[in-house]
Order: C-alpha cells, then sequence, then structure tokens
C-alpha cells in the first residue's frame, strides 16, 4: 500500500482546491457511490491553527458540524472560539469568538450564515449567531444547567436541546421562548428521524431510548430498552457512556454510540437490536456528554461516530484508526466486527463527521482533519 501524503494547512500558503466528490444523487452527474470509496478514504488534509499564542497549548475540538449543501465544516473549541472552514477549497475561512458565553455543540442552522450554539459561561443559554458579521440574532433562555445535545429538525427551524436541568426543550429559531418542555430524568441526547416526523431521546441512566412522534409528543409512542437489547455489550455501556443518537437517512436504523468496547445499531421501526458494533482497540477517552468532571467547560465527547449519507455504513473513531461497519452485514451472534481505515499519524479521532454532500469525512481532537478517498490504494 502506498502512502498517501497529507497536506498542512500553514498560514499564508497557496493551498490547492481539495478534490472533492459529490455523493450520488438521483439528479444530474454522480461521480461516485459511498460503498465504492468507503475503504480507500485516509487523511488529506490536517488543519493547524496559527492564531494560537507562542507557549500557550492547541485548543481541542469540541463540535464538527457541516451545512446543508456541505460546503463549509464548522468547530467549536476550547479556547471560546469557532472555526469555519471550506471544504472545496481545503482552507480555513474565518475564526469567531465568544470569549463571553464560551461554546459548545456549535450547528449550522439550514441558512449557513446562521448558527446555533450552547454556552459555557455566565448562563446556560443556547445563542444564535450570524456569522456574516458576528452578530446574535436571538437567545433561548430556559436550561438551568449544562447543555448536553443540540439537535436541529431537518426540515424545519425548531430544534431540541437536552440538559443536565432533567429537561429537553423544543425550540423555534424564530421565538426566544420555547414551544415544549420534557421533564426526563438524565436526558443527555436527541436526535431527529430523516423524515423529521420522528424525534428520539436517549437516558442512559435508565437504559432506554423514547422514540415520540413529532404531530402528538405528549407521550413516547415506543420505548427502545437498551438493557434487554442489550445483546454481547458489557454493562458499563448500558447505562452510561453514551456519545451520539443517530437515525439513518434512510430510516431503516438508530445508531447510540458510546465510548466503550462498541456502539449499537437498533431496528428503526421495533426497536429490536441488529447488531452490536464492537471495537477492537477500545474507546475513545473523552467521557460522555453529562459526565465530565470540571463543570460545563470540561471536555466531553459530541459525537464520536455517525452513518454515511447513505445509511449502509456506520463511522466511528477509535484508539488509533477510523473503524467502517457495513450494516447490510450479517453480524454473527448479534456482533459486527469493523474494517479499518489506518493514518500514520495516529492521532485519534475522538470526534467524526460525514459531509452530507460529498464523499469526505472529518475528524478532531485537537486538530480537525479531513479525510478523502484516495485512489491509487
Amino acid at each position: 500500500m502506498s502512502s498517501t501524503p497529507m497536506d498542512i494547512d500553514e498560514p499564508g500558503a497557496g493551498t490547492p482546491s481539495l478534490n472533492v466528490t459529490r455523493l450520488l444523487g438521483p439528479n444530474g452527474p454522480s461521480t461516485s457511490k459511498i460503498s465504492e470509496v468507503i475503504k480507500n478514504f485516509r487523511p488529506t488534509k490536517f488543519f493547524q491553527r496559527d492564531d494560537v499564542k507562542e507557549g500557550r497549548p492547541q485548543p481541542y475540538v469540541l463540535s464538527i458540524d457541516f451545512d446543508d449543501p456541505g460546503e463549509l465544516c464548522m468547530t467549536s473549541e476550547s479556547d471560546e472560539t469557532i472555526q469555519i472552514y471550506n471544504v472545496r477549497e481545503g482552507r480555513h475561512d474565518k475564526s469567531l469568538l465568544s470569549k463571553k458565553y464560551g461554546v459548545k455543540h456549535a450547528k449550522f442552522t439550514h441558512s449557513s450564515s446562521g448558527i446555533i450554539y450552547a454556552s459555557t459561561k455566565q448562563n446556560d443559554a443556547i445563542r444564535y449567531l450570524a456569522t456574516h458579521d458576528n452578530t446574535f440574532i436571538r437567545y433561548f433562555e430556559g436550561h438551568e444547567a449544562s447543555v448536553t445535545n443540540i439537535a436541529l429538525h431537518p426540515g424545519s427551524d425548531n430544534f431540541l436541546s437536552c440538559s443536565l436541568d432533567a429537561t429537553v426543550r423544543l425550540w423555534d429559531l424564530n421565538s426566544r421562548n420555547w414551544v415544549a418542555r420534557f421533564q426526563l430524568t438524565n436526558p443527555t441526547l436527541a436526535a431527529w428521524d430523516p423524515a423529521g416526523l420522528v424525534f428520539a431521546i436517549a437516558l442512559p441512566a435508565s437504559a432506554s431510548i423514547l422514540l415520540y412522534d413529532y404531530r402528538n409528543y405528549v407521550k413516547p409512542f415506543k420505548i427502545i430498552d437498551v438493557l434487554k437489547e442489550k445483546g454481547p455489550a458489557d454493562a458499563e455501556a448500558v447505562f452510561r457512556g453514551w456519545t451520539k443518537l443517530e437515525f439513518s437517512n434512510d430510516g431503516k436504523h438508530i445508531l447510540l454510540g458510546t465510548r466503550t468496547g462498541g456502539h449499537f445499531l437498533f431496528d428503526a421501526i421495533d426497536g429490536n437490536l441488529k447488531a452490536y458494533l464492537r471495537k477492537p482497540q477500545g474507546g475513545t477517552r473523552r467521557p460522555a456528554p453529562g459526565e465530565a468532571d470540571g463543570g460545563s467547560g470540561a471536555l466531553e465527547s459530541s459525537g464520536d461516530c455517525c452513518f454515511t449519507p447513505d445509511g449502509r455504513y456506520v463511522v466511528s473513531g477509535a484508539a488509533k484508526d477510523l473503524l467502517v461497519w457495513d450494516t447490510m452485514q450479517t453480524p454473527n451472534n448479534k456482533v459486527l466486527e469493523p474494517n479499518f481505515l489506518p493514518q500514520e499519524g495516529k492521532k485519534e479521532p475522538v470526534l467524526v463527521q460525514y459531509n452530507p454532500r460529498f464523499n469526505m469525512i472529518a475528524t478532531a481532537d485537537k486538530e480537525l482533519m479531513f479525510w478523502l478517498p484516495v485512489s491509487d490504494l
């Protein structure tokens, strides 16, 4: 296997555009299916922050997100900044400061120039920011403890937020007041199905995932009992260490990511465990949302795994390499083993996100890294 040189983003360097390829779609020309390139991903672009003062440690990346067109990648970082990158050109675009309030769980709205994020200082409000002029549009106040997750509706301006104040709140971007509040025990994660008709809330303390009908959310219409459906997973993964909750884009599966020895793949219809996605190298080191010592500013995972946009594969960070599971494979006693996407530098990919429109993966710990399919493998 030939080694793949990695481009390092250096200040002032003339960086050529990245050769990102668009995902196969029903309209217009296609470039490549995910199934044709998934085993060929390698680290291709490595970003080093040039604005960190000499003698200060490199900040940690707290979250990764892409805008809807997949053209921009955004990170929130432990030095209370938001960094935005141009995906096609493979370069850093702008840096936004949030020194007064701190920042984590930064998410693009359906406008590429609007973002929402959770505070780490002053209070626990969620802030709506216009990135073109770095001005606040609105504050969403109500949470009385640290926010652990933000989930944007796939087709509207609504979003869910989970908090250590034992509530999940439903918001509308156009109003400062919450639309609905759910009083629950330790709700740390939320997710929407691809149609925006169902949302899920994860409760690790009770080992359950609640499914709600968005048109009538008075009570959940289904509860997934993770303890009952744990399969070969150890007890630690059942009640703690939950890092990610996500529906696949084909609507077939629900992914419950954990920082332990594997992830859970559930059937989205009947709630049964389809497979336990084993991580042979062990899990990533960051604690799950709500489990870090040191308050709201402590390092926590915001997601070390995700589905590919076609819903077929799960990509995950591990102690060394990236792992990929094919959900169409038949599990052996409910266990699926991964394929490995190696990297020479062995930088732990504690955060993982797949671009929604291009064949590209972003990973991070202290530095952001872009992974692209390499054709000469």
